[in-house]
């Protein structure tokens, strides 16, 4: 049990960097940016599903934690958002390297994930462009402050972003609190036995897992996978809905809980969609 506290504790503090950089950046937008910078920044929405498809490839989650955050203030479109938690790996990379996995299968596999990512990126942004419609920088902060009740409007650009991110962690350490208890009292090993069914359930149940706000599912389904007992299609179905925190954040930060659930179903649907047809062609 101590291990589990001790790991809620660790997600939570790897994430307070980007945490803080995302809310310097909010602020910055309020008070530093000119208009014409305004313009820019609205202009380069149109490559952020290409942008946040690579940068989401990084081995981390922090990235989807900053996208959640960003577009929740509509500073990047529902596309950008859905391609970073897409190429979001979480913990998949760092397993894989310790276990001395094939690089080649490693590339491949993240190759596939910003791919994908990529593409739906822009197909969402298509459809779905008024989402992320042009605010003022003044509404965007504005907006921020009046959800989280931290009365920092008139603060300083630093101070201001501490109380944002101070906030948000202790939001997301409690969470992580809850669930590595639950898993702590379900065990990793009923939820590994879980996903050795192999039948069509398997890929729900692996999307399912990877869509949980902690590093645990995607490390179950890489190490499964690394043994051989689940295919790689299941491996898919976990990794491509395993953006980490970003989730859980996106709940928090953005008020439009109808929204949240269609990019949450969104996500558990291209999980299981695609490791169907993985394995269907491999």
């Amino acid at each position: 049990m101590l291990d589990s506290i001790l790991d809620a504790l660790f997600d939570s503090l790897k994430i307070l960097p980007y945490l803080l950089v995302t809310f310097l950046l909010l602020e910055l937008i309020e008070h530093k940016f000119s208009k014409k910078s305004q313009k820019i920044l609205s202009e380069r929405r149109k490559l952020g599903p290409l942008i946040g498809g690579v940068i989401g490839a990084l081995p981390q989650c922090g990235f989807s934690a900053m996208a959640a955050n960003l577009f929740s203030n509509r500073v990047i479109t529902i596309g950008t958002l859905i391609a970073i938690f897409l190429s979001t790996s979480d913990e998949m990379l760092p397993v894989m390297l310790s276990e001395g996995a094939d690089p080649s299968i490693m590339l491949k596999i993240i190759g596939a994930k910003v791919l994908i990512a990529i593409i739906l990126g822009f197909i969402i942004d298509f459809f779905y462009a008024k989402i992320a419609p042009k605010q003022n920088a003044k509404e965007i902060v504005k907006e921020l402050c009046e959800h989280d009740h931290c009365g920092c409007e008139k603060d300083k650009i630093l101070t201001s972003a501490i109380k944002h991110t101070l906030k948000t962690i202790a939001f997301v350490l409690g969470i992580n609190l809850i669930i590595n208890l639950i898993i702590f009292y379900i065990g990793e090993e009923n939820l590994s036995n879980l996903l050795l069914g192999g039948n069509i359930f398997t890929y729900f149940l692996a999307s399912l897992i990877g869509l949980v706000p902690n590093c645990a599912g995607s490390i179950i389904i890489t190490e499964l996978y690394l043994s051989g007992l689940i295919t790689i299609g299941t491996l898919f179905a976990g990794l491509l809905t395993g953006s980490g925190i970003g989730i859980l954040l996106l709940f928090k930060s953005n008020k439009n809980i109808k929204q949240n659930i269609n990019i949450l179903v969104t996500i558990y649907l291209v999980g299981v969609i695609v490791g169907l047809i993985v394995d269907l062609l491999f």
